[in-house]
């Protein structure tokens, strides 16, 4: 995926402005006044997109549902372990959400594609369409990564979980980030081996000589 402009300001705005609205407003408003002004630049971008191609961002909307369960956590209770599990609870909703789209006709992991191209190139939502139409392998290779994702994010939230009510706190604080960032970087690591993989087999398909599989 390469960084073009459009790609740039959505994870600007989705990242970047939500962080800096929280920074900003933590200290005025407190932490759930805070969380609740991080959602205004998504929430914004979402409507942007509506008006403009009447179609709502799944990030947007990920990153939106990540806040809301974050201030819902914080209703459950400010005890130290429930801290620790705060952070986890965004990841293993995501990934139960990439499970529970399996059996639709269009995984979630389709929706991003498909606003990620349509930032990429003109027209390129349509010809994402239409790929997803005509290539039964396309399909099968997007849900088999919605598949290996949930699957990771859900695991990597069970095994925080399980080591956030069991291990001592000092403990926890220390070694969850190489575990949270050691699977997210594994399962970006495998998507762009995957990726590469799939992309060679076409490749090899359409050459002269080539033998369809």
């Amino acid at each position: 995926m390469k960084l073009r402009p459009g790609l740039v300001l959505e994870l600007a705005v989705n990242f970047l402005l939500p962080w800096l609205a929280y920074r900003l407003a933590l200290p005025h408003l407190g932490e759930t006044g805070a969380l609740i002004a991080s959602a205004v630049p998504p929430i914004a971008w979402s409507l942007i997109e509506l008006v403009r191609f009447r179609r709502v961002d799944a990030l947007s909307v990920m990153v939106v549902a990540g806040i809301v369960l974050s201030v819902a956590a914080m209703a459950l209770g400010g005890s130290p372990r429930m801290l620790l599990l705060r952070e986890s609870l965004v990841s293993g909703a995501v990934g139960v959400v990439f499970l529970l789209s399996l059996p639709m006709r269009r995984p979630l992991i389709f929706y991003l594609a498909r606003a990620t191209v349509a930032r990429e190139m003109e027209g390129g939502a349509a010809r994402f369409e239409t790929l997803w139409r005509e290539r039964p392998a396309l399909v099968s290779a997007m849900r088999f990564i919605t598949l290996v994702w949930g699957v990771g994010l859900t695991g990597e939230t069970a095994l925080r979980a399980w080591m956030a009510l069991t291990w001592p706190i000092e403990r926890f604080l220390v070694v969850s980030p190489f575990i949270g960032y050691g699977i997210y970087g594994a399962l970006a690591l495998w998507t762009l081996w995957y990726r590469k993989t799939m992309r060679s087999r076409v490749e090899v398909r359409v050459q002269p000589g080539g033998i369809a599989s």
